[in-house]
């Protein structure tokens, strides 16, 4: 069966099973398309791309039916305010539905980090506040008691760490959302010259299946550069889940990918 909409943890928010970001170079046409398909979650992030924005501003009408994802990289509380409005004003919108606080992969923000968010929050700028972090025991430990209703984690057939220390390890009542990203861990996993000997190389939408076939994903990014590679999160969508045969191949490329002499040493998993 296809994947079918879900909601976004305990936010209440309801999204389909794939994300769509603006920094890898999507034409416009690529955002009212998207939503045609049943995607929900754009993510205007760490480039803002004016293509994405034009797309973004032709879905006006239907902006209540959609979630709009801020990003803010800045460790400066007082930039995120300025950054945020300025992203609003761009795109011609009251409020964006998620800021994500993106890349904090050493310590949590600090109390002025958050509390400018919950400032931002009061204010009806932002609906929900969201973390982005390469350091997954960090997530359940904030998940338990933390402002942050949603958490952005990698994870993938080659980076499956959040399978031992976040997946499980997150509330039973009340969780947060979760949003994988770097499904294709930036591509390793679609290039055949990486592939072990008698294996098929996966293709994106490969990819976005065996994230989502997890049940403690309630969300999977996807950063097309054109309509062509936009296919592939329809496709994921109609196939719907894995089947152990198809998640068993997965692993095993996973697994030859990260032993392999292209991987960093030391990199963690």
């Amino acid at each position: 069966m296809p994947f079918g909409p879900r909601t976004l943890g305990s936010t209440g928010i309801q999204v389909g099973p794939m994300g769509l970001a603006a920094s890898y170079g999507a034409p416009a046409s690529t955002v009212p398309w998207a939503f045609d398909l049943g995607v929900r979650y754009f993510y205007w992030g760490s480039m803002r791309r004016g293509k994405f924005a034009h797309g973004l501003r032709e879905l006006a009408p239907q902006r209540d039916r959609y979630s709009l994802v801020i990003q803010s990289f800045s460790r400066v509380a007082t930039l995120i305010p300025w950054s945020l409005q300025i992203a609003l004003r761009r795109l011609r919108t009251d409020y964006a539905d998620v800021l994500l606080l993106g890349l904090w992969n050493q310590s949590p923000p600090p109390r002025r980090i958050v509390d400018a968010c919950l400032e931002l929050k009061h204010r009806g700028l932002i609906r929900w506040l969201a973390l982005s972090t390469h350091q997954r025991p960090m997530i359940p430990e904030l998940a338990a008691s933390s402002p942050y209703d949603i958490f952005h984690v990698r994870y993938n057939a080659i980076h499956r760490g959040a399978e031992r220390e976040v997946f499980p390890r997150m509330p039973q009542v009340n969780a947060p959302g979760l949003v994988a990203f770097t499904a294709t861990s930036w591509k390793q996993l679609l290039d055949p010259a990486k592939m072990p000997a008698g294996e098929r190389t996966p293709t994106a939408a490969d990819c976005y299946r065996f994230v989502l076939t997890n049940p403690a994903v309630d969300l999977c990014m996807a950063g097309p550069a054109n309509i062509e590679q936009s296919k592939a999160i329809e496709t994921a969508i109609v196939k719907g889940p894995m089947n152990e045969d198809e998640l068993a191949w997965m692993r095993r490329v996973g697994d030859a990918l990260y032993r392999g002499k292209d991987r960093a040493a030391g990199a963690a998993r």
